[in-house]
C-alpha cells in the first residue's frame, strides 16, 4: 500500500512536523507499506521530495536551496517566505531542485492513503482533510469537522461551557479591542478582576504551546508583552535597539524571526515603508528577510521612538484564561477496533520551566514524563474516562491528544485537545502506545488500519476502502509469521557518560530503523553500572521509549526492587488486548537482566549505540570479542586510542597531520598550587583557548575559556569532589539548563583554532564507511563533509544531534564555484582518509575538523577529534552525508552490521 506522508507545511510547527514526518517515513513497516514523502512548503505547495532531503536536520538546511537565496551579508538561513513574492515559474524552479511539484489532482495516482504529520493551521484545522475528501483519498486521524473544532481553542471553550464541563474561566481579547483601548491598564485591571492572577495568554489557533505566556503580576509592561506574544507582534523602542551592538542586533533579529519562539516573518513595520531592495515589498510595506528587518529598524529609529512589528499571518484574537495550579498531564486516546475511544495511560509532565512550552515538549531532559501519572488507580481511571468522554463529545476519530490539570482540591480540568500529536520517537504519541506493547512501527500500522475503517464508516468509497482493509489485514497476518526468521541484533544504548541521553536517542533510532525492516529483529539493551561492572538489561518497548536515560535506569531499578506492574497498566493492557494481539505479537514485560554470555545465546550480533565511555573506549568491544559476537565500529585497539583526545592528537601530529597545540592539565598539579597551575596554562595558551575532557564524547563540557575567571570556574567544576554542580562556577561558565559537567582527574587544553588570515574558514564534520575489498584489504569511503554552524561559542550536543536545533550545510560551502568547491572537498576528504588510516578506524566514524582556505588556494585541515561511534540520532548530519552517496539510513546501518559480521568471520578463520 502506498502511504503518502504529508509533512512540513505553513505553520509555526513545521520543523516538528518535518521531524515527525521523518519518524513516520522511517518507521512504516517496509513489508506492508511503500512510503511516499510529500513535503508541504510554507506556501502550501505539495512536493514529491527526493528521499535524501528527508534526512536533513532542518527544513532550512535544504529549502529554499542555496541557489535561490538572495545575497546575504550574514549568511542567515531563511524559510521560503523570506524570498518575498514569487511567480509560479520561480517557485517551480526552486521546487525542482529538491523534488517535483505535485498538483492536488495528481495525488490520487501517487498514493493509496495520506498519513498526516502536519501541525497547526493548514494541517490539523480541516483544510488538508477537506482537500483529500474532495479527491477521495483516505487519510489519518480526525475528519473535517472535528479537526476544525480541535484547532479552535475559543470554540472549544464555548462548547465546554455550554455542556457545563469544568474548564478555566476565560475572556477573549481581539486585536481591534487592543488597538482601540484608551487605557491598556484599565483592560488589565478588568481581566485581573474577572479572572484573577496569574493570567494565561494563548494564541487561539496555534498548537505546541506557541504564543503562550503567563502573567503573574499586574504589570502593564509585562501585560503588553504577553498580548503581543499571542498576536505575534513586537514593540521595539529606540532605547532598546540602541543598547545592542552589531552582533547582538543580528542575534536579536534571529530570535525575533524564529517561528517557534519569536513572531516569524514576513512582518509589517508600522508607520514606515522600508526602501530595502528585492527582499522587501516597498509597495505593501512588508518586510520578508531578516537582514531587511535589520536595515528597517536602523532606519526607523532615525525618526521614531518606538515601532511595532506585526507578523502578516499573526492572530486576530487572544484567549485569556485564569491560571490553573495543579499537576499537568497529557493523554492519548485511540479508537479501538469497535470504534470506541480507549484512553492510554496518562502521562504527568514534570516541568523544568514554568511552562510546558515548545522546547520543553521536544528537547529530551527539559521536562520529565511520568507514565502513568502517580495517582491512586481510581483517580487515573477518572482522568481516562474524562478524556474518553471529551473524545466522544468533540467527535474525534482515530486518535487525539488531550491535555489537562488536576488541582490540589481534586478538580479535573481538560484543556486544548489536539487532533494531531507530535511524532518524534519519544513523544507522547509513541511513548503511551508503548505502554500497551506497541513499538512505533506497529502503532503506525494500527493507526493506518483504524483510519481506513473510520473513513469507510463516514461513507468514503466503501467498496474500495473495504478492499484496502482486507489487503492490509492479510498482510499483517503474514508479517507476524515472517518475524520469526529475522536476524536478531542487540542494540546497546544508555551508559553512564554525560552523553547517555544522546546514546538513547541514537539507540532508539537504530532500533526503529531495524524493526521496520524485513531483515532484522532488534533487541533493545540498556547498559548501566560502572567501569568495573557493566550491567545489561533487555528492555520492553515501553521502557525503551521513556524520555531519557535516567528515566530508563529508574524503571530498571524499580523492577529490580521487585515492584509489580502498575495496576492501571494491567487494566489498560487488558482493554487493549484486541489491538496488541493483532499488531504486537507479544505482551510487554519488565526489564530483564542478562549476562554477556546470555546475550550471546539470544542474539546474532550487536550494534553499540553508546557514546563516550563505555562504548567508544574498547572495553565493551573486548567483552564481545571474547564471545565471538560481531559488532559495529572500530576494534579494541583503535577505540582505546580515539577515546583519548590527547593520544589521538599525538599520533596524528607524529604522522604529519595538523592538530591544535595541546597539553593535559592535571588535578594533582591544580590541588598542589592552583595559582602556579593557572599561570602555567596562561603562559602556554593565550586567551581565548579551549578546555575539554580528554576522554569523553564530543561536545561534552567543551568550553571556550576567555579569561582567568572562566579558567578557575572550569577547573573547580571538573575537579570537584561532589556530583552536584558548584553554583558559582556554573554561573561563570553560563551552563545551560540541565547541562551536565563531568568530574575528571585531568582535562585537555588546546589552542583556539582561528581564521589566521585565511580567505575562507569553516568547521566541518565528515563521516566515513569502510568496506572489505576482494583482495582482503580495507577500503575507506569518505563522504562529503557537512559545514557545522554554531549559535554559541562551540557546537552544543543539541545542535549536533537534535531535530530542528543545529544548522548543518551538506556539502560544506568551501567555495562558490562548483569546480573549486570540489577541489577543496577532495583535499579535505584525502586528509580525513589519512586520519582513518593512521588510527586504524574500521566500520564507520565521524571526524571533526576546521578548514582554512588560503588566498593562494592552499587548503589546511586541522583535526579536532575522532568519534569511533558517531551519534546516530535521526537528525545527525552523518545521515545527510550518506544520503548524498546514495545510502538511506537503513542501507548505511545494514552495511555497518554486514562489515562487522564479515570482520568477525575473518578473525574466526584466521584464529
Amino acid at each position: 500500500m502506498k502511504i503518502g506522508i504529508f509533512f512540513g507545511g505553513p505553520s509555526r510547527e513545521r520543523e516538528i512536523s518535518f521531524a515527525g514526518g521523518r519518524t513516520v517515513y522511517d518507521n512504516l513497516d517496509k513489508s506492508l507499506f511503500q512510503a511516499v514523502p510529500i513535503f508541504v512548503d510554507s506556501r502550501g505547495n505539495f512536493i514529491l521530495l527526493d528521499w535524501h532531503y528527508i534526512y536533513k536536520g532542518t527544513i532550512r538546511d535544504f529549502y529554499p536551496p542555496v541557489s535561490a537565496l538572495p545575497e546575504s551579508q550574514h549568511k542567515l538561513q531563511v524559510y521560503l517566505e523570506s524570498l518575498g513574492e514569487l511567480s509560479i515559474q520561480e517557485q517551480d524552479r526552486i521546487i525542482g531542485e529538491v523534488g517535483r511539484r505535485v498538483l492536488p489532482h495528481e495525488l490520487r495516482e501517487l498514493l493509496d492513503f495520506a498519513f498526516l504529520a502536519l501541525h497547526g493551521p493548514g494541517g490539523e484545522d480541516g483544510a488538508i482533510q477537506g482537500l483529500l475528501e474532495w479527491y477521495g483519498i483516505p487519510y489519518s486521524g480526525s475528519g473535517i469537522l472535528p479537526s476544525a473544532f480541535g484547532i479552535d481553542k475559543i470554540a472549544q471553550k464555548k462548547l465546554l461551557k455550554a455542556l457545563n464541563r469544568p474548564t478555566p474561566e476565560y475572556r477573549v481579547l481581539t486585536a481591534e479591542d487592543w488597538d482601540a483601548a484608551a487605557s491598556q491598564g484599565a483592560m488589565l485591571d478588568y481581566l485581573v478582576r474577572e479572572l484573577g492572577l496569574p493570567l494565561v495568554f494563548k494564541a487561539p489557533r496555534q498548537g505546541s504551546s506557541i504564543g503562550i505566556s503567563i502573567l503573574r503580576e499586574a504589570d502593564a509592561a509585562k501585560f503588553g508583552a504577553a498580548v503581543e506574544r499571542s498576536l505575534f507582534r513586537k514593540t521595539v523602542t529606540r532605547a532598546e535597539w540602541s543598547r545592542l551592538g552589531e552582533r547582538d542586533k543580528i542575534l536579536w533579529v534571529q530570535q525575533l524571526t524564529d517561528i517557534r519562539e519569536g513572531i516569524g516573518l514576513p512582518v509589517v513595520l508600522s508607520g514606515k515603508k522600508a526602501e530595502l531592495g528585492n527582499t522587501t515589498s516597498a509597495d505593501s510595506g512588508i518586510i520578508y528577510h531578516p537582514e531587511a528587518l535589520l536595515q528597517a529598524l536602523d532606519g526607523a529609529f532615525e525618526t521614531a521612538n518606538a515601532v511595532l512589528l506585526t507578523n502578516v499571518d499573526g492572530e486576530a484574537q487572544v484567549l485569556v484564561e485564569s491560571f490553573v495550579a495543579g499537576r499537568e498531564f497529557s493523554c492519548i486516546v485511540v479508537e479501538d477496533p469497535s470504534g470506541n475511544p480507549l484512553a492510554l495511560p496518562p502521562t504527568e509532565i514534570v516541568k523544568g520551566e514554568e511552562m510546558f512550552d515548545y522546547r520543553s515538549k521536544y528537547l529530551p531532559g527539559l521536562s520529565r514524563k511520568i507514565t502513568p501519572i502517580d495517582l491512586p488507580e481510581a483517580e487515573i481511571q477518572r482522568i481516562r474516562e474524562a478524556c474518553e468522554e471529551m473524545f466522544r463529545t468533540f467527535g474525534f476519530q482515530v486518535y487525539a491528544r488531550i491535555d489537562g490539570f488536576l488541582t490540589k482540591d481534586n478538580q479535573l480540568f481538560l484543556n486544548d485537545p489536539n487532533t494531531t500529536s507530535g511524532m518524534l520517537p519519544a513523544s507522547f504519541f509513541f511513548h503511551q502506545a508503548a505502554e500497551i506493547g506497541l513499538n512505533p512501527s506497529q502503532f503506525l500500522t494500527f493507526l493506518i488500519r483504524t483510519s481506513l475503517a473510520a473513513r469507510r464508516r463516514a461513507g468514503m468509497q466503501p467498496v474500495r476502502l473495504g478492499g484496502l482493509l482486507q489487503q492490509l489485514d492479510a498482510a499483517v497476518a503474514s508479517r507476524r509469521h515472517e518475524e520469526r526468521t529475522r536476524t536478531k541484533v542487540a542494540v546497546i544504548m544508555g551508559g553512564y557518560s554525560s552523553e547517555r541521553h544522546i546514546s538513547v536517542e541514537s539507540g532508539r533510532n537504530i532500533y526503529e530503523k531495524l524493526s521496520s525492516s524485513v531483515k532484522y529483529e532488534p533487541v533493545p539493551v540498556f547498559l548501566t553500572g560502572n567501569s568495573q561492572d557493566f550491567r545489561l538489561y533487555v528492555l520492553p518497548i515501553n521502557v525503551m521509549l521513556k524520555d531519557n536515560a535516567d528515566d530508563i535506569r529508574e524503571k530498571i531499578e524499580h523492577a529490580e526492587a521487585g515492584h509489580a506492574l502498575h495496576p492501571v497498566l494491567e487494566r489498560i493492557r487488558q482493554e487493549a488486548s484486541t489491538i496488541t494481539s493483532t499488531y504486537a505479537g507479544q505482551a510487554t514485560a519488565q526489564p530483564r537482566h542478562l549476562t554477556f554470555a546470555e546475550l550471546a545465546e539470544e542474539v546474532d550480533e550487536v550494534f553499540i549505540a553508546l557514546h563516550g565511555r563505555p562504548g567508544e573506549d574498547g572495553a565493551l568491544q573486548r567483552e564481545l570479542e571474547k564471545l565471538g559476537l560481531p559488532y559495529n565500529g572500530s576494534g579494541v585497539e583503535s577505540s582505546s586510542i580515539t577515546i583519548n583526545k590527547f593520544e589521538t592528537n599525538r599520533r596524528l601530529r607524529e604522522a604529519g597531520l595538523r592538530v591544535a597545540e595541546h597539553r593535559m592539565a592535571n588535578r594533582l598539579e591544580w590541588a598542589a598550587d592552583a595559582e602556579i597551575f593557572y599561570r602555567s596554562l596562561e603562559r602556554q595558551f593565550p586567551y581565548p583557548f579551549i578546555a575539554k575532557p580528554a576522554d569523553d564524547g564530543c561536545s561534552s563540557a567543551v568550553k571556550k575559556i576567555k579569561n582567568r575567571a572562566e579558567l578557575e570556574a572550569f577547573s573547580q567544576l571538573i575537579f570537584r569532589d561532589q556530583e552536584a554542580l558548584l553554583p558559582a562556577p556554573a554561573t561563570v561558565l553560563s551552563l545551560g539548563f540541565k547541562e551536565e559537567f563531568p568530574q575528571k582527574e585531568a582535562f585537555l587544553v588546546e589552542t583556539l583554532i582561528a581564521r589566521d588570515g585565511a580567505r575562507h574558514f569553516l568547521e566541518v564534520t565528515g563521516g566515513l564507511l569502510t568496506h572489505w575489498q576482494a583482495d582482503g584489504t580495507l577500503a575507506i569511503e569518505v563522504f562529503e563533509a557537512s559545514e557545522a554552524l554554531a549559535t554559541g561559542e562551540v557546537l552544543s550536543l543539541e545542535e549536533k544531534f537534535l531535530a530542528g536545533e543545529g544548522q548543518n550545510i551538506t556539502p560544506a560551502r568551501y567555495a562558490p564555484e562548483a569546480s573549486e568547491r570540489q577541489r577543496i572537498s577532495d583535499e579535505v576528504k584525502a586528509e580525513l582518509k589519512r586520519v582513518a588510516e593512521v588510527l586504524n578506524i574500521q566500520g564507520y566514524a565521524r571526524i571533526d575538523a576546521f578548514v582554512r582556505v588560503r588566498e593562494t588556494g592552499a587548503v589546511e585541515v586541522i583535526i579536532i577529534e575522532v568519534n569511533s561511534l558517531p551519534g546516530m540520532t535521526p537528525a545527525t548530519c552523518i545521515f545527510h552525508q550518506t544520503a548524498l552517496s546514495g545510502y538511506t539510513p537503513y542501507d548505511f546501518i545494514d552495511r555497518i552490521l554486514e562489515f562487522g559480521k564479515e570482520r568477525n568471520a575473518r578473525l574466526t578463520a584466521a584464529g
